[in-house]
């Protein structure tokens, strides 16, 4: 059978975590249109029973950005460590977007690559066929590529294509995960995560990205049939604390209200979630609240 590794790397807002979640078919990595939602490796298996049979481990990354705070040099260091550790490259690149510093920038990270890199040009459904033969042209005359295949993730068009040419490009070789593993995110990671995602989602453009969520508490054990979450919800000034907690309490109970009915469908179990809304206006710099956040752990330089 086929099996690897594939890194999923690429500017922030490519797309990465859609396309994660449309190839394993849940919901493993939050979604935002806000830069920088993802902000750990995400590691998912997909077992292909095809010909040939095959499985694939996708490891999401970080959008590799020049850093500006402790968070993002973690993030950053994680994405592009990740490229010296696997088998197969998939750079994703917004097909929206115009050129710039940022797409050589990530090229560059891409330098000492030793493996196959295949080109994803994403989001094709928001733009004319015409306007990818530059961006392709440009691409091309900057390194090899084992492939390029034009998707979109949020459709599932062209992801089959894709999926067919990670497969081709990996090398033969014994299963390293069981047929039933799914992921390697910690379930209070993937709480504290859904919480996130809610607060991106619905304050809008009136709360900056830089949020986390802390569970505080994950208690399996008080009451049987019931995951009891105590999350605390964290921004950088007091001014942004109202915004979150909404008037008389109400944006934090909608955001509570939806991430609850998610955990419920992922878990599979009632979920009773407590959220509550803190100012930690150095959080981006504390290394230890981005271990208790889910940050990218420090990496080994």
């Amino acid at each position: 059978m086929k099996v690897g590794f594939v890194s999923l790397i690429g500017r922030p807002n490519a797309g990465k975590s859609t396309l994660l979640n449309r190839v394993v078919g849940t919901k493993l990595a939050i979604v935002s249109d806000k830069p920088q939602t993802t902000r750990n490796r995400i590691l998912a298996v997909r077992n292909y029973t095809g010909d040939p049979t095959a499985q694939v481990i996708f490891v999401d990354t970080p959008g590799i950005h020049r850093p500006l705070h402790r968070m993002n040099v973690r993030m950053v260091d994680m994405a592009v460590e990740s490229i010296g550790d696997v088998d197969l490259i998939g750079l994703v690149r917004d097909a929206t977007d115009g050129l710039g510093a940022g797409d050589r920038f990530v090229l560059e990270s891409l330098a000492e690559a030793r493996v196959p890199v295949i080109l994803v040009l994403n989001k094709i459904d928001r733009v004319a066929k015409a306007r990818l033969l530059p961006l392709i042209d440009w691409y091309c005359r900057q390194r090899d590529f084992a492939a390029i295949v034009p998707v979109s993730a949020l459709t599932g068009d062209g992801v089959t294509i894709l999926e067919r040419e990670i497969v081709e490009q990996l090398p033969e070789g014994e299963a390293l995960y069981p047929d039933d593993f799914l992921t390697d995110q910690p379930e209070r990671v993937l709480a504290a995560e859904t919480v996130r995602e809610k607060v991106l989602r619905l304050t809008h453009a009136e709360l900056p990205f830089t949020t986390a969520v802390v569970v505080d508490r994950f208690d399996e054990a008080t009451e049987p049939g019931v995951l009891r979450l105590y999350c605390s919800i964290l921004v950088e000034r007091a001014s942004q604390k109202p915004i979150v907690i909404g008037q008389g309490g109400a944006m934090v109970r909608r955001i509570g209200t939806e991430a609850r009915q998610e955990l419920e469908r992922f878990f599979g179990t009632r979920v009773f979630l407590d959220l509550h809304v803190k100012v930690r206006a150095d959080w981006r710099e504390n290394d230890r609240i981005l271990d208790l956040a889910g940050v990218a752990p420090r990496t080994r330089r």
